[in-house]
């Protein structure tokens, strides 16, 4: 299997919205404003297998201090193959040296994000106004 890791790829509205979907993120029902995130993003990644898109992250930054990685997500059929790792390590080096860089987690990704060097915050809190509705 050859993973294909890409910055600022090229998205299409229905693959990304089939990405979303199948990981059950409720983004999905937003698809303009989804793709505009996305595009406006500081760095995107995707992944891709024989032309496949099978994951995507983003990530918001100021380009110097600080950086949060919003959205990092890959296709179920091909998690735990390395994919999200492949991802994950391109914005860490694209992101190296900056003094903060944040996401939030739940759930299983929190031991995947932990294997990737993230951990709890001190004594901090994740707190939201949110209108989703798979947290």
């Amino acid at each position: 299997m050859n993973i294909e890791v890409l910055l600022a790829d090229r998205l299409e509205e229905d693959e990304v919205i089939r990405l979303y979907r199948a990981n059950g993120w409720s983004s999905a029902e937003k698809p303009v404003q989804l793709m505009a995130a996305l595009r406006n993003s500081h760095t995107l990644v995707t992944a891709r297998i024989e032309g496949e898109l099978v994951g995507l992250g983003n990530a918001i930054s100021d380009g110097h201090l600080v950086v949060y990685f919003p959205h990092m997500l890959v296709h179920p059929a091909h998690q735990g193959k390395g994919v999200g790792r492949l991802m994950m390590q391109s914005m860490l080096t694209r992101y190296a040296g900056f003094h903060q860089l944040m996401l939030t987690a739940d759930g299983a990704a929190i031991d995947f994000y932990k294997a990737m060097g993230f951990e709890r915050a001190g004594k901090t809190e994740p707190m939201w106004i949110y209108a989703g509705n798979e947290h």
